[in-house]
């Protein structure tokens, strides 16, 4: 999330956009084009592709700057791979750029280009579940943004929030709220599924 403020707040100041206004839209966890959109409606289309090519040049630029946070690596390396997916906002190319900066791989990534609705819309999460072949609710979103969260409701999934970059109250939407992933610990069972246990 830092890298994504640090990116945003730039764009803004860059575009004319008051910070009142682009906390007001909301941009964490939401598809650039998306909050371009919203920020600068009946602006010219041109104009608006331009600012979504200057987002992502930001955000490229500092993606290496992001760290790994508590409990990430143990629960991700206890997970079978053929049984979770990294679902994001962001481009792929900006995701895997993400990724590889923090030495993590990921077995399936649902990104922007994906889909054509962004979070707060469940599409990218039920894709993820159409492709790794298991039903929505047998699934379990891991998130720490709102629209994350709203999106993983509206597919029907269970929903886990991270209180790593937004407050608590925000996040009151989730059926369980932790402080990072060091409180949840993973049970593989013989015939595949995963059960998490928290706390």
């Amino acid at each position: 999330m830092p890298s994504v403020h640090r990116c945003w707040t730039r764009w803004a100041e860059e575009h004319g956009v008051a910070r009142e206004r682009l906390d007001q839209v909301g941009y964490a966890g939401r598809p650039a084009g998306e909050v371009v959109a919203e920020l600068l409606a009946g602006r010219a289309v041109d104009e608006q592709l331009a600012a979504v090519a200057r987002v992502q040049e930001l955000e490229l630029a500092d993606a290496a700057s992001g760290r790994l946070l508590p409990g990430v690596e143990e629960l991700l390396s206890a997970l079978p791979r053929d049984r979770w997916a990294v679902v994001t906002a962001a481009t792929r190319t900006l995701a895997l750029r993400r990724l590889s900066s923090l030495g993590l791989t990921v077995p399936m990534l649902v990104g922007a280009e994906d889909v054509t609705r962004g979070k707060p819309d469940p599409e990218a999460y039920l894709r993820a579940a159409s492709r790794l072949g298991v039903e929505p609710a047998r699934c379990l979103v891991v998130e720490d943004a709102p629209a994350g969260l709203a999106a993983g409701r509206a597919a029907g999934m269970a929903t886990l929030a991270l209180a790593t970059t937004h407050d608590p109250a925000e996040l009151c939407a989730a059926d369980v709220v932790v402080s990072d992933l060091t409180l949840v610990r993973p049970l593989v069972q013989r015939d595949g599924t995963v059960a998490l246990f928290v706390g």
